[in-house]
């Protein structure tokens, strides 16, 4: 059991976050009961509830004993459901916490619900709704109806439910509720919101009961895969993760659950990730088709090609969560950010850069799809013999490389990554699912591989250079072990420099000099492991991966970075790019070892 405390302005630590969530929005609960992230509807809607970025104004919906405690948690079973344990000097409370879904699906408003059980003894409880200024940009107001109290703010109209209280008070800004949980006692405290549409308010005991329904929609649906290799507990954990940050509406996988958590502490790398990578679509189906997962591979793939196809049949680096354009303005707020470190912001500069990476990206799902059997659509076999010839020319210009720099370098995993695509472009084509005469997609395919060989083996590295000429590294090399490109001992030799260059313990920087400004990049630890497995190196790719057991919270949540001094956790979250690394991780380390 652990005594949680918040630092002198309110700020919890980023590792005593759990997730819950319904589809379409994600909600962060402090390991203190106090929910200090939840945008509503949607997870890139208004933010009426942001503590996590603006302490003081920011909002939260808090639900803990009103004296000292110390906590347990876990999600219940395999779902998405959080249970909390308060233990006080006078007893122990359980609070149950979910975001409820319907019972056809998703509801058509936003339902959190707050179960209250008195365990033993007896423990006084207070819950609080105090949204907030949406990262300084409204006021909120409440506002007393003939049907009770109701807050708004910018177009969301909420309402407070609760059942079993003592009292409940408010004022101009927030909404208290007094509880006292007695052995055997029961008590619900809830919120349902709209925006820019009537709210319905339903009954207490209905928000309580849709807990009970959503437990059963997520242990049903946890019940459609399985699992059964080497680190379980952590692939169900990061599969049930995922499945917060896949948009239930459209299909769309969401990169992360928060913007502006900052990667550095000293400032300045804060971004957006509540937007759909292409990136992290193509890793996310790469684990799901594993599980035999139906319906999210085909909404996630669909959703892809729809959106390139919506979108001038060039594929964009991110788009955003409906499908749309991004656009490349970064808009900043004036709050503080999390423990003071902004900026925060809005937007993501990414979306307006060459990344050549995306071409595999989207040749890695389209094969994925029919090699598991599937059958593509004449639309989309058009649509990916035009992005193949897009791949043939685009390989020679400079991008912004996986890092997404504003420096322009031939980047070789950006050279890799269109070896990849034009690879796979040459399989759909053998296959009869695209259509087009493959032998130049063939032949640039060789091209790309001579033109690395020759310019990017560095012979003072022993390693893959980042790019031609430079005497630095690029742990993004080692997704190109895991595509084919090199498994021999060129790639095993640049595992070895990467080891000593940029790993600090089991963890892995993203670059050679990131370690002055950032965190290590979870992902890349995972990578690492992979590209062990695909090199033969099988034994230490286990020993590695138990070594990165401890890197998750203690309800086994990943953020985008880990502080290997002190343990700590950097950039937004969930990060599904982690999740998904440690997925396919576990999952090629049960696959056959590589002759």
């Amino acid at each position: 059991m652990t005594q949680y405390v918040r630092d002198q302005n309110g700020y919890a630590d980023l590792r005593s976050y759990a997730a819950i969530g319904d589809g379409r929005t994600i909600g962060l609960v402090a390991a203190d009961g106090r929910i200090d992230w939840l945008p509503l509807p949607g997870l890139d809607s208004v933010i009426p509830f942001a503590a996590l970025l603006d302490a003081a104004g920011g909002g939260y919906l808090q639900l803990q004993p009103t004296e000292p405690f110390t906590t347990e948690r876990s999600y219940l079973g395999r779902t998405n459901v959080l249970v909390t344990t308060f233990t006080t000097a006078r007893g122990r409370v359980r609070v149950t916490d979910s975001l409820n879904t319907g019972i056809a699906g998703r509801l058509p408003w936003s339902e959190l619900g707050r179960r209250i059980e008195g365990l033993d003894g007896e423990v006084p409880m207070r819950a609080v709704a105090r949204p907030g200024t949406c990262l300084g940009r409204v006021s909120p107001w409440i506002q007393d109806t003939v049907h009770g109290v109701v807050l708004r703010l910018d177009g969301l109209t909420m309402a407070v439910r609760s059942a079993g209280e003592d009292t409940v008070g408010w004022d101009d800004k927030s909404i208290t509720i007094d509880y006292t949980a007695t052995a055997g006692s029961r008590a619900i405290f809830g919120l349902v919101a709209t925006e820019g549409e009537p709210l319905l308010i339903p009954a207490p005991e209905t928000v309580d009961e849709g807990i009970d329904r959503t437990i059963e929609k997520w242990q049903r649906w946890s019940s459609s895969f399985n699992y059964e290799g080497g680190f379980a507990a952590q692939v169900h954990r990061s599969v049930l993760t995922l499945k917060l940050l896949i948009m239930g509406d459209e299909g769309s996988v969401a990169a992360a659950g928060t913007t502006s958590v900052p990667e550095s502490l000293d400032g300045g790398k804060n971004w957006d990730y509540r937007y759909a990578w292409v990136r992290d679509t193509a890793y996310s189906l790469t684990a799901l088709f594993r599980f035999g997962l139906r319906e999210e591979t085909h909404a996630a793939m669909s959703w892809m090609l729809r959106t390139i196809r919506n979108n001038n049949d060039y594929p964009a680096v991110m788009y955003r969560l409906d499908g749309s354009a991004c656009i490349d303005d970064v808009a900043n707020y004036d709050v503080p950010g999390w423990r003071g470190i902004g900026p925060v912001v809005t937007g993501n500069r990414a979306s307006g850069q060459l990344q050549l990476g995306v071409f595999s990206d989207v040749f890695s799902i389209v094969t994925l799809y029919v090699d598991h059997g599937n059958v593509l659509d004449a639309a989309t076999g058009r649509t990916l013999a035009t992005i193949a010839d897009s791949a043939c020319d685009a390989w020679q210009r400079r991008d912004a490389g996986m890092w997404e720099l504003t420096e322009p370098q031939n980047y070789t995993s950006s050279k890799m990554g269109c070896w990849h695509a034009l690879q796979q472009a040459v399989h759909l084509a053998e296959l009869g699912q695209i259509p087009g005469d493959p032998s130049r997609w063939r032949a640039e395919a060789e091209r790309i591989r001579a033109w690395v060989e020759e310019n990017c083996w560095s012979e003072e590295l022993q390693a893959y250079a980042w790019y031609p000429g430079s005497t630095q590294l690029d742990a993004s090399v080692l997704l190109h072990a895991i595509s084919g490109f090199d498994r021999g001992t060129r790639m095993s030799a640049t595992i070895d420099a990467l080891d000593r260059e940029l790993s600090a313990g089991p963890h892995l920087y993203r670059f050679s000099g990131a370690e002055k400004e950032e965190g290590t990049f979870v992902a890349c630890s995972y990578w690492m492991v992979s590209a062990l497995h695909f090199c033969g190196r099988t034994n230490e790719a286990r020993a590695r991966m138990a070594e990165l057991a401890g890197t998750a919270n203690d309800v086994g949540i990943l953020a985008e970075m880990f502080d290997p001094a002190d343990g700590s956790a950097l950039g937004n979250l969930p990060q599904a790019l982690s999740h998904l690394a440690l997925i396919n991780a576990a999952i090629t380390l049960d696959g056959p070892v590589p002759d």
